[in-house]
């Protein structure tokens, strides 16, 4: 079921970035939070975080509402 959170996260950044074939998305799955990791080209790093972590927020808020809508708790993380 929460698979579809992965699918989200990775649909929405591979529209963002320059390098849709570098996006990684991972999850790992606790008792009570799911754990999104997402991992993308360097040169594409901004592009994610966007200015002042706007992007990154934009992404966290979408994924709290679809997670809300599980009844899941997850939490978003992008890597280097």
């Amino acid at each position: 079921m929460s698979s579809e959170l992965k699918t989200l996260i990775e649909f929405v950044s591979k529209a963002l970035v320059d390098m849709p074939d570098r996006v990684e998305v991972n999850e790992i799955e606790g008792e009570q939070t799911t754990v999104i990791e997402l991992k993308v080209d360097k040169s594409d790093l901004g592009k994610v975080i966007g200015k002042q972590g706007r992007t990154a927020r934009a992404l966290r808020t979408i994924l709290n509402a679809a997670s809300t809508k599980l009844r899941k708790r997850s939490v978003l993380e992008i890597i280097e």
